[in-house]
């Protein structure tokens, strides 16, 4: 189902938009380097009006501003974000066609055994930009008040409590796998084709729990239509400060979504690390980390190296998961 562009969430998006492409007088480096020659492709593999889409407008205006030449955002949905990562993974390794790599696309590498590319391989990490929280959230009448009451309702009623996601192999579905491995319930799984059509069957009562982006529910949480049992990360989040962590009762338990980009493997060392350092001063920016925030993630930043390591790592932790819960594509 797609939400009306009259929305508060597609006004919203829109308006973060508008605001992305505002900032339009940052002062551009020295143009000494060969790097733009021409054009800059990011490939986005979520659709254009996603918080993904916004976030990465936001980045590629940035960019643009910098370098002198256009950062044009190239949406390429479908498969989870395999198609527009299998195009990256085949593009010329100049660095003028990049990726804005998610913690999807490790699940997927987990995920699909048939990929043509392997992203810890062939996509060579770059910056990252923000790492986004979830939150267990029910539906305001489940009888469930907490964690722990959840948790104790969901063994004392095995395959009676349905559990949304925003898809097979989502953040959403593998945070809700992490915890039946980890917790032992017995949920069903039911997958929709995106965040806003499960928020209505979840609001609905036709589904009792979802393990969502917090961003994408805080408004419904503010309003009283869902209510939230834990948020995912290590630690309480800001913009929830009351609400416990799943890992307060289920020891490790630890998920956040991240988000960066990441170009062709073989790309120079010297064109990734100029990218780098441009992406990381546009985090330093109060303009760019407010934008940030409003979108509802925090400021991420991290050298090449360094994303490497959380790529590879994220990869082998959502594998364990894959083949623990014996998950399948659809």
């Amino acid at each position: 189902m797609k939400s009306s562009a009259s929305s508060p969430t597609r006004r919203h998006l829109l308006q973060l938009t508008a605001g992305a492409c505002a900032f339009a007088t940052f002062p551009k480096i020295a143009r000494a380097q060969p790097f733009p020659t021409r054009p800059v492709r990011l490939i986005v593999g979520q659709a254009a009006g996603s918080g993904s889409d916004v976030l990465a407008r936001l980045i590629a205006q940035w960019l643009s501003d910098r370098f002198g030449q256009p950062f044009v955002v190239d949406n390429r949905p479908g498969a989870g974000g395999n198609i527009g990562a299998e195009a990256v993974a085949r593009s010329s390794a100049d660095g003028h066609t990049l990726l804005l790599i998610t913690s999807t696309n490790a699940i997927n590498a987990a995920l699909y055994n048939n990929l043509s590319f392997n992203v810890v391989r062939d996509i060579a990490a770059i910056a990252t930009v923000t790492l986004t929280p979830y939150a267990l959230v029910a539906n305001s009448a489940f009888s469930a008040r907490t964690l722990p009451d959840f948790i104790d309702y969901a063994k004392a009623n095995p395959g009676k409590v349905n559990m949304a996601s925003g898809g097979n192999g989502s953040v959403s579905h593998a945070s809700g796998e992490l915890f039946k491995l980890m917790t032992g319930v017995n949920v069903v799984h039911v997958p929709y084709r995106g965040s806003t059509p499960a928020h209505m069957d979840l609001i609905g009562g036709q589904v009792q729990v979802m393990f969502d982006a917090m961003t994408s529910s805080l408004e419904h949480i503010k309003s009283g239509r869902l209510r939230v049992l834990a948020v995912t990360s290590a630690t309480r989040s800001e913009m929830l400060p009351n609400v416990p962590t799943v890992g307060d009762f289920v020891s490790g338990y630890d998920v956040s979504a991240w988000l960066g980009l990441g170009a062709p493997a073989n790309t120079p060392v010297e064109v990734i690390d100029l990218l780098n350092k441009e992406v990381n001063l546009a985090l330093a920016d109060t303009r760019i980390r407010s934008r940030l925030i409003e979108l509802g993630g925090s400021v991420l930043a991290m050298s090449p190296v360094e994303f490497t390591r959380l790529i590879a790592d994220d990869t082998e932790k959502w594998r364990r998961v894959v083949m623990g819960a014996g998950l399948k594509p659809q």
